[in-house]
């Protein structure tokens, strides 16, 4: 049988093996779903991903029986997370939140994937399928059915499912073939990515500053720094040929500590890009698809929220589609729960990361000189209660979800 003719079968696929997708693949094979997930990637080795784990993750995974694991893996936890906007000092004190975890905790994305992926391959009817390409779905009618993907060894394979789900990203091919497309809010910046040495004595937690058209992220890894550097949204190009050196004079601009660190930056091939993206489809279903994570909702990396909310997604639908596809199928009706469960927090902290872009960073990146720091920077400066707000709202979020008891160990 030719390989395009060949096809397999199984209840729920996963397009993509990021957060949201390994955990609704484990969450599903904990309810006895028979679950395929397939992963582009021979592993879940890329540099500067999502990379902060917040209170409310941790939580699913004290929920999941998997918090002594993650604690026994490399990280670090971060209790204050500190901006400079302006010469206005804003902190937020996380160790005021609600829940056990008054802290989040930054760990490398591959590390906090192979737990998920190391739990979920216990489940007889889990299988991930690596270096293994979602190509496009297959379509009867008006209804997805499955998908064609390339194995390891090149072949061109179908696999049948009821129920497809999209866990592929920003630029979800399966999105795209279906011919749906996310309302862009736009965003004015974009962000390098680099990192630069840590010493013993070096300050540590994660600190911003927003100058006069720059801003700088600084975040303590243990034995480096992982620095987000903020430039004027589509300017990379331009900024980038102005070489390296450049780029080190403005870092120390604006963190002067960081002035013995910088000659670890050798060239602009160590900068890595990110085109910043705020978007969000109107619809995250059709008949036999359910889109959740970036491929429903792009997130700005304001507030490092991306990976919760894409789990978050995961958990949700899990407790929503369990039920239904163990006994024959899901309906439009329950996809569609799905999205309703998880449109608000979605939209809540996208309309906050909008107002953050136009009020803050775009005065930021945009300004030539001193500015004034935002009525919103300067208020929240005075206010103690606006600062736990925040505080929640970036370690917990709206809407936090909990692990069904189905899948709780």
């Amino acid at each position: 049988m030719p390989d395009d003719q060949r096809t397999d079968r199984t209840t729920c696929l996963v397009a993509g093996g990021g957060p949201a997708g390994i955990m609704l693949g484990l969450l599903l094979a904990r309810a006895g779903v028979d679950v395929t997930v397939m992963e582009k990637h021979a592993d879940f080795l890329r540099d500067f991903r999502g990379d902060t784990v917040h209170a409310s993750t941790l939580r699913l995974l004290d929920e999941l029986g998997l918090g002594e694991q993650f604690d026994r893996m490399p990280h670090r936890e971060i209790d204050r997370l500190t901006m400079d906007v302006q010469g206005t000092d804003v902190t937020m004190d996380l160790r005021r939140i609600p829940g056990p975890h008054k802290h989040i905790a930054l760990v490398p994305q591959w590390d906090f994937l192979e737990l998920l992926a190391s739990a979920a391959e216990k489940e007889p009817t889990f299988t991930l399928l690596r270096s293994t390409e979602v190509l496009g779905p297959i379509v009867r009618g008006r209804t997805v059915v499955g998908v064609r993907y390339r194995t390891p060894e090149g072949a061109v394979r179908a696999m049948h499912a009821a129920l497809t789900v999209a866990c592929d990203g920003r630029s979800s091919t399966l999105r795209s073939a279906m011919g749906l497309t996310p309302k862009n809010f736009g965003a004015p910046m974009d962000v390098w990515w680099f990192r630069l040495p840590r010493n013993a004595g070096d300050p540590h937690g994660l600190a911003g500053v927003l100058g006069a058209g720059h801003a700088q992220i600084v975040i303590d890894r243990g034995d480096y720094y992982q620095c987000a550097y903020v430039i004027p949204k589509g300017r990379d190009g331009e900024l980038r040929a102005e070489g390296v050196e450049r780029l080190r004079r403005d870092v120390v601009a604006l963190v002067p500590w960081l002035a013995p660190h910088t000659a670890a930056l050798t060239s602009m091939d160590d900068v890595k890009l990110l085109n910043v993206a705020l978007n969000r489809l109107h619809r995250w279903y059709t008949d036999g698809l359910l889109l959740i994570g970036d491929a429903a909702h792009a997130m700005s990396p304001v507030g490092g929220v991306g990976i919760n909310l894409a789990v978050a997604d995961a958990v949700a639908a899990a407790r929503v589609l369990a039920g239904p596809l163990r006994t024959g199928g899901v309906s439009t009706r329950q996809l569609a729960r799905v999205q309703i469960r998880r449109w608000v927090p979605a939209a809540l902290i996208q309309a906050v990361q909008r107002v953050i872009h136009a009020r803050v960073i775009a005065v930021a990146v945009g300004s030539s000189g001193p500015a004034r720091p935002p009525l919103m920077v300067r208020l929240a400066a005075r206010s103690s209660l606006l600062r736990r707000v925040a505080a929640y709202g970036v370690a917990i979020g709206p809407l936090p979800e909990h692990v069904p008891e189905f899948a709780r160990r």
